[in-house]
């Protein structure tokens, strides 16, 4: 066990250095600037008095709530998951399961928000209509995705973040810790 143990954090700390963001047209960035060019984008839109919206099923799902709480809570700036039980078998009862983002966006979004699509393969139905209906609304997208490089969640936001490995747990963490830091550098930039 301490020797999976101590693979398994090694692993973590590869994959930490091989993360990829990148920004329209796949144009690659530092990993840290990244970091900053999301963050100051939530800041700007934010500033303009648009909101966070957060998506993703499962796990990732988990990590929209936490960070919907987290972003209004600590960081003074209007977000939103949409993963409300009642919310979630109601559209998926009466559109499809692969329907639930799209039509919460197409109900609340505006232009100039901002939705953070959070898909470990990158490949969910769901998320991929609700990041194009996102779209449509004239929104800014933030992505995080894992396992297969050319997912296609990985080239469709304005800024993307793609974790390279195909176990969930590391990349359910990565995209944790990838929020929170983007959250915690605006508030450092905030509170000096």
């Amino acid at each position: 066990m301490r020797k999976f143990a101590k693979e398994y954090y090694n692993n973590l700390s590869k994959y930490l250095t091989l993360i990829r963001a990148t920004g329209e047209n796949a144009r690659s960035f530092d990993f840290f600037e990244g970091i900053e060019k999301a963050g100051k984008l939530i800041k700007l839109q934010a500033s303009s008095g648009c909101k966070l919206m957060f998506i993703g099923n499962g796990a990732s799902a988990a990590i929209s709530s936490h960070m919907a709480t987290d972003f209004w809570k600590n960081g003074g700036i209007r977000a939103i998951a949409f993963n409300d039980s009642s919310l979630l078998t109601c559209l998926g009862n009466d559109y499809g399961y692969e329907y639930i983002f799209e039509k919460s966006i197409e109900m609340f979004a505006e232009k100039g928000d901002i939705l953070v699509a959070i898909s470990s393969s990158g490949q969910s139905e769901n998320i991929l209509k609700g990041t194009r209906s996102a779209r449509k609304k004239g929104c800014k997208i933030i992505t995080l995705s894992g396992f297969k490089e050319n997912n296609p969640l990985f080239s469709i936001g304005d800024f993307n973040f793609y974790v390279p490995t195909e176990s969930y747990g590391p990349v359910e963490i990565i995209h944790h810790s990838i929020c929170h830091s983007i959250l915690d550098t605006i508030l450092k930039e905030k509170n000096g």
